[in-house]
């Protein structure tokens, strides 16, 4: 073996290193095995059992869950059907609920209540962490029916859209607007 070969060993080696280096975190971040697994859930509506102590509900008290805005999800990153309703429950708090939802799969998808307005096309994928919003959690899954709960002290009214945002690309994969 010359000189040459001698030198060209440790840089060829050193390559390979760094080249299954780098898939290994290509592999990490988009997650590429997600585009074919799907994840199903179906979740039934919620609802409220009264307080033992508690008072009964006047007439005028809705008796079960009732929808106070609901939209239809538009696709932005990735092809997103399905209903989007805001829940009031008996007991005075808010669910978001998705339903007949389906998507794509992919790393770190959340649910979001916003205050973005819902645009078609490529200028809608990116708006909706340049406002306010709230994380109602990691999506349960990229089909079905779920729900999510508006944690206590956010008044929904404040905001008007819902968002199935991808919390590693900063991207919609889909939103709804609330009316």
């Amino acid at each position: 073996m010359g000189r040459e070969g001698r030198r060209r060993g440790p840089l060829v080696a050193g390559a390979v290193i760094v080249a299954i280096a780098m898939a290994a975190v290509g592999l990490y971040w988009f997650q590429p095995w997600k585009l074919w697994q799907d994840e199903t859930v179906r979740e039934a509506l919620p609802t409220t059992a009264p307080d033992a102590g508690a008072q009964a509900p006047s007439s005028s008290a809705p008796e079960g869950p009732r929808t106070v805005a609901q939209g239809n999800l538009i696709s932005h990153e990735h092809a997103t059907t399905g209903t989007v309703k805001l829940i009031r429950l008996p007991d005075g708090t808010h669910t978001v609920r998705l339903e007949g939802l389906e998507t794509s799969n992919g790393p770190d998808l959340r649910v979001w209540l916003t205050d973005a307005p819902v645009k078609e096309g490529v200028a809608g994928w990116r708006v909706f962490d340049d406002g306010k919003y709230v994380s109602l959690g990691k999506l349960k899954g990229n089909k079905g029916d779920q729900n999510y709960a508006v944690p206590a002290g956010v008044d929904p009214s404040g905001f008007g859209s819902v968002t199935i945002w991808c919390d590693r690309f900063d991207v919609s994969f889909g939103a709804a607007r609330l009316a």
